[in-house]
């Protein structure tokens, strides 16, 4: 019989459960994580022990998983969850500003679509950093790469772990603060420089920065995330906060813009103070997680040696699941920011509306990718990803045809909200399809990878359009957003038969 894991109801005590296949039930004495892997439990009389299984051989074998957290569970979870919430806000209204203040940028700085189009592209240097130095930071650098990256220097702060029976927090949050905090200071450097509107090759590059930041808190929060129980509808709650701040972002940049008459930047003084909110709140929630308690919290679970990097990406089978993963994300990624970036313009110069109801089309994009997110991620689990995304896709798929093809403002308008509504939960379904499908030491390594490289679409697909429509028009949108469209579909079918995880 193997063994199960139970959470105590009512309790932020997470308790694991260990049995002897041989034997009836029985619950491991408590033990800190670190211990609990190398002991299992033994009857004697009236009282129980552990016996150390490097020393003494068992005649039996047995398991021994770990309980899978909640959002609320431990208690301190909550606190983080909220921290992570709070940042995907931010992220969401970063990437759905451009679409607001792209045909604003164009004539105060006089710029042709191929130009303003590098706000899209120079995200892409961040992305690829973050993306290759994701897992070696985590590992290695520890506190001193808090130091030297994160906007706090915590040196001489005293370690104080925070015992909830069990299991020893923070023992898995390391990688979410460190990226957390790194990609809060990173916005919040990012969006003092845009709001004094430098010139724009300054603009360039400071979203470099902010592109790094990104690469990193995506890929702490969906691993760390995606590893807890009800992990589709947790992801659907966390990615349905990034699609809130993209609702609000171009409906108050629009509204700032078109109805106050303030310059384009005065967007980013509400960015700054949202940045430092979210400074604060991620260095309190994470304050006492350790570079060691995260290693220690994700060991190895195979035998091979060397870099995990290079496992996740170059041992089969794992690379397969992480490279399909990467370029999945990679071109959902570039077809969300694509549709939200250009759809002003494109409903203004195409389908010929105002400028504020074709800014309130962005909104409804967006806000449909939250519905979407908050609502499948609840059906989603229950048909299995596999099945769910093969059938969202064909729906956003039809509806992307409908947009394209009836030259109608209210037809494009409502099309491109249901758009937005079936591509909602492909990115949280991606990440928990991952920790499925990958053996658990590669979880931060592959999903990570997978999830910062994924973030580049959001640089080069935005760009290829607005590189593309400076000679063909923007009309190019549609034809390219439904190819990338077919091809995620196509690299999703080719993922491996997906299990259930256990929670």
């Amino acid at each position: 019989m193997s063994s199960h894991p139970r959470t105590s109801a009512g309790s932020s005590t997470s308790v694991i459960e260990l049995q002897p296949i041989t034997s009836n039930h029985e619950n491991a004495s408590k033990q800190s994580l670190p211990h609990i892997a190398h002991y299992v439990s033994r009857r004697q009389s009236h009282s129980k022990s552990v016996v150390d299984d490097r020393n003494e051989s068992l005649p039996s074998p047995t398991t021994a998983t770990e309980a899978l957290q909640k959002w609320n569970t431990p208690s301190v979870n909550m606190y983080r969850s909220f921290a992570a919430f709070w940042g995907f806000i931010i992220m969401g209204a970063n990437d759905a500003a451009y679409g607001a203040i792209i045909p604003y940028l164009e004539s105060y700085y006089n710029l042709t679509y191929t130009v303003v189009s590098l706000i899209f592209l120079s995200p892409l240097v961040g992305y690829i950093l973050s993306a290759l130095l994701n897992n070696t930071i985590h590992l290695k650098l520890g506190q001193r790469g808090v130091a030297i990256i994160a906007p706090r220097n915590d040196r001489h702060a005293p370690f104080k772990s925070i015992n909830f029976g069990t299991i020893t927090e923070p023992e898995r949050s390391y990688h979410a603060k460190l990226s957390a905090e790194s990609r809060a200071s990173c916005h919040l450097i990012a969006y003092v420089v845009i709001a004094v509107h430098p010139p724009y090759p300054v603009l360039v590059v400071i979203f470099m920065l902010a592109g790094f930041g990104n690469g990193l808190e995506d890929a702490a929060w969906n691993a760390w995330l995606g590893n807890m129980a009800n992990a589709n509808e947790i992801l659907g709650f966390l990615h349905g906060f990034y699609g809130l701040g993209a609702v609000l972002s171009p409906l108050i940049a629009t509204t700032m813009i078109t109805k106050a008459n303030l310059p384009w930047y005065s967007w980013y003084y509400i960015m700054i103070g949202a940045a430092g909110i979210e400074l604060l709140t991620s260095v309190a929630a994470f304050w006492t997680a350790t570079a060691a308690a995260f290693r220690t919290a994700n060991p190895r679970t195979t035998d091979k040696q060397g870099n995990r990097m290079k496992e996740a990406l170059a041992t089969m089978p794992s690379a397969r699941v992480t490279w399909l993963c990467a370029f999945f994300l990679l071109g959902y990624v570039g077809i969300e920011v694509a549709l939200g970036g250009w759809i002003v313009t494109f409903m203004i110069r195409v389908r010929q509306g105002n400028p504020f109801s074709s800014g309130m089309t962005a909104t409804g994009f967006w806000l449909g990718i939250t519905v979407g997110r908050v609502i499948l991620g609840f059906v989603t689990p229950r048909l299995g990803e596999k099945l769910a995304i093969s059938i969202y896709l064909p729906l956003a798929m039809g509806l992307q045809l409908l947009f394209w093809l009836v030259p109608q403002f209210y037809v494009s308008a409502v099309a491109v909200s249901l758009v937005g509504f079936f591509l909602g939960p492909l990115f949280p379904a991606a990440v928990v399809a991952s920790t499925k499908l990958l053996p658990r030491h590669l979880h931060v390594s592959a999903i990570g990878f997978a999830a910062a490289f994924g973030g580049s679409g959001a640089a080069i697909f935005p760009f290829a359009v607005g590189a593309i429509a400076q000679a063909r028009g923007v009309q190019v949108l549609q034809p390219i957003v439904l190819a990338l469209l077919a091809v995620v579909l196509l690299l999703w079918l080719g993922l491996p038969r997906i299990g259930r995880k256990s929670e």
